[in-house]
């Protein structure tokens, strides 16, 4: 459903922007600029959120290599190449932005004002200052999120539901993510439970999870939350092998 009603808010701009009859009769090939902090989707690891964008513009009739052009876009992590990718895609005269990173919607929305931008991103897009506000976003930015920032407190709860004798949890995170609030999201909660929590934090490109997993076997930590970022996503395998 989700999937759906991003698709849809990406329909309405687009199409709003380049109609498929005006771009036909033009000639023009309408251009999307895709923009994500994983690192290069392979087909041992593809990127679903990108996929799920191709499969939902075919349903509207736009086929990527034949009426449209997507430019895609990812910088594993690595805050400090976003201002010279916004910069060429900004230079590429897209006709849309999609974009699933905070740090990557607010360097868009500081140099371009007319550019339509889609979102679809975890954090408050109030509180990290991407609208003004939630029923009057104003600007050129649109789209959703998942707030799943807010729900951190409620997988502790789960957790804790889940296997009652735990007293010490451990919040796998990653220290190069552009917005450091992962492991205070879980501190209200940890209190009223009474859980000690302990930072796990890691850094890329290539993170030390052993060190990690070490710190977590010295501290006593009884079960782990890791959080969910590019960086942890692509070494989620050996995460597994080490818990």
């Amino acid at each position: 459903m989700r999937g759906k009603i991003f698709v849809w808010l990406l329909a309405t701009v687009f199409l709003t922007t380049v109609p498929p009859a005006e771009a036909q009769q033009s000639k023009k090939v309408p251009r999307i600029g895709f923009v994500s902090a994983r690192a290069e989707p392979t087909v041992a690891t593809p990127d679903s959120t990108a996929e799920s964008l191709r499969q939902g513009l075919r349903t509207l009739g736009y086929i990527e290599g034949k009426n449209i052009v997507i430019e895609y876009r990812y910088f594993e992590g690595k805050v400090d190449r976003i201002p010279s990718l916004v910069a060429e895609l900004l230079q590429a005269k897209l006709d849309v932005i999609v974009s699933v990173n905070t740090l990557a919607i607010q360097a868009f929305k500081q140099e371009t004002k007319t550019t339509p931008i889609v979102i679809v991103i975890n954090d408050d897009p109030v509180t990290s200052g991407i609208v003004d506000s939630l029923a009057r976003p104003g600007g050129n930015i649109t789209g959703l999120t998942r707030f799943t920032r807010d729900l951190s407190g409620k997988r502790l709860e789960l957790l804790k539901e889940t296997v009652p004798k735990i007293s010490r949890v451990g919040i796998l995170d990653d220290a190069s993510t552009d917005i450091r609030a992962s492991f205070q999201d879980f501190e209200p909660a940890a209190r009223a439970l009474k859980i000690q929590l302990q930072s796990l934090e890691v850094a890329g490109p290539k993170p030390d999870l052993a060190r990690a997993f070490q710190a977590a076997a010295k501290e006593r930590v009884n079960a782990l939350i890791t959080v969910r970022t590019a960086l942890l996503i692509k070494y989620r395998k050996q995460i597994a092998d080490l818990v």
